[in-house]
């Protein structure tokens, strides 16, 4: 099972928006067949595994991720393939809340005598698909915020110069966490001030993520590597309902596929375009800032991994913060996360924080 979790998490940010589920087939304790979700969302991991395994299928012990699926979509359900190909067990690490499947997939295993096990690392499993159920219970994508600022929480200086805080070592890490999300997410203050890529750049040719900036009413610059790359790398734009109809046409002819949202005071309310980007497939997005976006989204209860890099360098109190104003007043109502991960890397530190 450790196995398939890890052949899953190969797939993470490629297969949006199935699930990136890992498959190994055993016979005779010897693996005959190993697979995950293909890019794209198909083949899913099953079919990949069996197809390697061919004949040798029939008696073998399957460990799958996620409990196969149970209905048409744009292949068949896999749990009837795990059916036809006779094999003898299945071992879930966890069960699919998807309505159209949450047990059905187990209940035609055990139908056809596939003796069945569940909840095998359960936990490792639940990570590795946590975006997905995200998606499928609560209508929004699991979303890491990144930061990264000098020792005293500053992004950039009072003037603005923000690069480069971090080293490169640090900044490579940031590609490769870009790269296993399905899409990276920045406010337009910053698609403005950075005139940002939002690519995942020196890891060879690899998926690249969806460029998402959200910008109530689409000021953003026309001449940017964003509006001139919208027909190379996807690029989603959540506004508000009062962006110029203007705009609106201008960057849907650049290749920009915009997203109407609803505003929350001044701003598109967080919660409003998540639930727009999980309608349209996301699992797991990838939020770099800026200090505004990052605020909202703390402030609206939608941060479930906070990834903080630090740099031994400090700016002082005239720096530019890198989280914007969030209005506490009490420690007791102040957002707080337990600590997963810390390392250093390269001249910098990186410690990743979870909901407490």
């Amino acid at each position: 099972m450790a196995l398939a979790i890890s052949l899953g998490r190969r797939g993470l940010g490629t297969c949006w928006p199935n699930p990136s589920v890992g498959c190994v087939i055993v016979l005779n304790d010897r693996i005959v067949g190993r697979g995950r979700t293909a890019d794209g969302g198909a083949p899913h991991g099953e079919t990949q595994a069996l197809k390697q395994a061919g004949s040798l299928a029939k008696g073998a012990t399957v460990y799958v991720s996620l409990e196969p699926c149970a209905h048409h979509g744009r292949t068949p359900p896999c749990a009837m393939a795990l059916v036809d190909a006779g094999v003898a067990r299945v071992v879930i690490g966890a069960v699919d809340p998807n309505p159209q499947v949450n047990g059905q997939g187990i209940r035609i295993l055990q139908t056809a005598g596939i003796d069945v096990t569940t909840g095998v690392l359960k936990r490792d499993a639940e990570i590795l698909h946590e975006g997905f159920f995200k998606r499928i219970t609560q209508d929004r994508p699991f979303l890491t915020l990144k930061l990264a600022n000098s020792f005293d929480g500053r992004i950039a200086t009072a003037s603005g110069e923000s690069q480069w805080i971090t080293g490169p070592e640090a900044r490579r890490m940031v590609h490769g966490m870009r790269a296993n999300h399905d899409a990276v997410l920045v406010g337009g203050g910053t698609a403005r001030t950075d005139d940002p890529s939002l690519t995942v750049r020196g890891m060879g040719k690899v998926h690249q993520p969806v460029r998402v900036v959200i910008s109530r009413r689409l000021d953003m610059p026309l001449t940017g590597n964003l509006a001139t790359t919208a027909l190379e790398t996807p690029l989603w734009i959540c506004h508000g309902p009062d962006a110029s109809p203007d705009l609106r046409k201008v960057w849907e002819q650049l290749g920009a596929v915009l997203i109407e949202c609803r505003v929350a005071g001044l701003h598109v309310d967080p919660a409003s375009a998540l639930t727009a980007l999980a309608a349209k497939g996301l699992t797991r997005v990838f939020c770099e800032g800026g200090g505004a976006l990052a605020a909202s989204l703390l402030k609206a209860d939608m941060v479930d991994h906070l990834v903080g890099f630090t740099a031994g360098m400090a700016l002082g109190a005239e720096g530019q913060p890198s989280i914007g104003s969030m209005g506490i007043h009490r420690l007791s109502v102040a957002p707080r996360f337990k600590l997963l991960e810390t390392r250093a890397v390269g001249n910098d530190t990186m410690a990743k924080w979870g909901r407490a």
